[in-house]
């Protein structure tokens, strides 16, 4: 588990963006918070996954998908926004996201 700073933020948020901008082939630009993911990237549910393997050896986190899962049906992710918070949480309380 990792304290949230503005650093950690910034560094979270320019990986999804160069992720999405790369997988999608938008440019970095063209992406905001309030940018739907399946609507205007046409990205996928697989994209969730290589981004929560790409965070989990990058912070070393001890996560089980299942928990992310659980997580996501009450809180589901429409925005890349929305996704940024999720993976601060995720980042921030690991498997203890499920008590959130």
């Amino acid at each position: 588990m990792a304290k949230i700073t503005d650093q950690l933020k910034a560094e979270v948020e320019e990986i999804v963006l160069d992720f999405f901008a790369e997988e999608c082939e938008v440019e970095k630009s063209e992406i905001s918070n309030k940018t739907k993911i399946f609507e205007d990237l046409d990205g996928d549910s697989l994209m969730f996954l290589e981004l929560i393997e790409i965070f989990k050896e990058k912070y070393n986190l001890n996560i089980e998908l299942k928990a992310i899962g659980k997580y996501s049906v009450k809180h589901p992710v429409q925005t890349i926004g929305e996704l940024l918070e999720m993976q601060l949480l995720i980042i921030e309380h690991e498997n203890n996201i499920t008590n959130l």
